[in-house]
């Protein structure tokens, strides 16, 4: 893997992205993270997260740290990533009702209101953001992007983890990520 890029998990909130980082950590790739955010309920393997990249608007300064790493990042915060890096992408996908029944369980377990917004037009949002997300990911010149589908790695994860591992160089330890994907965390199946 080229010691320069920066590689970036994202996607829709609860689309895989934790379950991605924890894929590559287990690959070979150290993953940027500084755990404030701990294992819970939710996910109860870990986060990954970097808090840093909330303020990637005003704050860019980290991304020098990020250089030959992972970091996760949702994919409304992608748009601020400066263009004077190179950036590896692998965007998670994720059916819509089942990103929404996660996003109301993990409300509910929180003692928020889970129907302040219909599922309809949640979805409607979602799918509008990941339109524009796309457009503005393909015009991009110093980004590559893999898609990848949480449904299906959940199915059969070798194969998504061997195109990972093409994606990012061929260097990743494959059978340790198809190991990390765990079926019994695949709770808002929707059949």
């Amino acid at each position: 893997m080229d010691s320069e890029t920066i590689t970036v998990v994202s996607g829709l909130p609860r689309s895989g992205t934790s379950m991605m980082m924890k894929m590559l950590a287990a690959g070979g790739i150290e993953p940027l993270i500084d755990n404030l955010r701990e294992a819970d309920d939710d996910n109860p393997k870990g986060y990954f997260e970097f808090e840093r990249v909330k303020q990637i608007e005003h704050d860019k300064a980290w991304l020098a740290d990020a250089r030959g790493r992972v970091v996760k990042l949702i994919s409304a915060l992608l748009k601020h990533l400066p263009s004077d890096y190179n950036y590896k992408i692998i965007f998670m996908r994720r059916s819509m009702s089942e990103i929404l029944a996660s996003q109301r369980q993990m409300l509910v377990r929180r003692g928020e209101p889970s129907d302040a917004v219909p599922d309809e037009k949640m979805a409607a949002m979602f799918e509008k953001h990941i339109a524009q997300v796309e457009s503005w990911l393909a015009a991009q010149t110093n980004i590559e992007t893999i898609f990848v589908s949480y449904n299906e790695v959940m199915k059969d994860p070798r194969p998504h983890a061997e195109r990972i591992n093409d994606f990012l160089g061929g260097t990743l330890r494959v059978d340790a990520m198809t190991a990390v994907a765990d079926r019994s965390l695949y709770r808002q199946k929707q059949t």
